[in-house]
């Protein structure tokens, strides 16, 4: 079985993050590191490759990370071999900085393709800097393939080149329960299990894991359908987020400071 992880490199969250002077996020000037999201996503294909290798047959599964991102974005594939893929894809392309949704699904896909033979292309529920959650469908809808997202739960049997997989949902008012049979996309929320750390054996072997870089030449996209001219849509400006204010403080001298809290939460629309 050929597993396809999508990581994404992201601002870190607790850095000084910022804009650009064209309105798209500085990826370059802040560090960076693995979004959250997807160490779900390399975790849930890692126990897929060792639920397989357990298996009577011993099956042979290779897990590959792919993103696409400027050079630093290398840092995430880094990550997801350190915690157990076999290898990784990083596409990188000047022209492809300020793609929206549509041109990074149509990377994503393109090289998908030249990979071939994938049977999961897995990812994450989200990126943690955009949380749009629209990538994932949009890359089964390129790849023609079937999609069982937002899995909290997945369950998978088989061997071979025949499996098949079980997700739970879990919606706002019903909880659903979707089944496929690969090759399909998944996607798994925070809640499929919690990602494992990458041991001092796995950083070691990492570094002589391959990891190669494609340019989208080499995955036979155009430069002119992605990036910020090819956008569907743009951000007009953005501004600073205002400092925080003081916070009102409430004395209680005259037993009247639980009716001003109530107040308060009333106010805002708490209570």
């Amino acid at each position: 079985m050929n597993i396809v992880v999508c990581v994404k490199y992201v601002p870190d969250a607790t850095a000084d993050r910022h804009f650009e002077s064209d309105n798209t996020v500085d990826r370059k000037g802040v560090p960076g590191l693995l979004s959250e999201l997807d160490e779900y996503a390399v975790e849930q294909a890692l126990q897929l490759k060792e639920k397989a290798a357990s298996g009577d047959g011993g099956d042979d599964v290779e897990v590959t990370a792919l993103t696409v991102g400027p050079e630093d974005a290398a840092e995430a594939i880094k990550k997801a071999l350190q915690m157990g893929a076999d290898k990784g894809i990083h596409v990188v392309d000047d022209a492809i900085a300020g793609s929206d949704y549509l041109a990074t699904s149509q990377v994503l896909a393109a090289a998908i393709e030249k990979i071939g033979d994938v049977d999961v292309v897995m990812c994450g529920m989200a990126s943690t800097d955009a949380t749009g959650s629209v990538v994932p469908a949009m890359l089964a809808e390129r790849l023609d393939l079937p999609q069982v997202t937002l899995g909290s739960v997945i369950e998978s049997q088989g061997s071979g080149d025949s499996w098949e997989f079980r997700i739970k949902r879990d919606g706002d008012t019903a909880t659903e329960v979707i089944g496929a049979t690969a090759p399909l996309v998944l996607s798994v929320t925070d809640q499929s299990g919690e990602a494992r750390y990458p041991s001092f054996k796995g950083i070691m072997a990492a570094k002589k894991k391959p990891l190669d870089t494609w340019s989208l030449s080499d995955i036979g996209v155009d430069a002119d359908k992605v990036g910020l001219d090819a956008a569907w849509s743009a951000v007009e400006g953005t501004e600073e987020r205002p400092p925080r204010s003081q916070g009102e403080i409430v004395t209680d001298e005259d037993g009247s400071g639980a009716t001003a809290l109530v107040e308060f939460l009333a106010s805002k629309k708490f209570i």
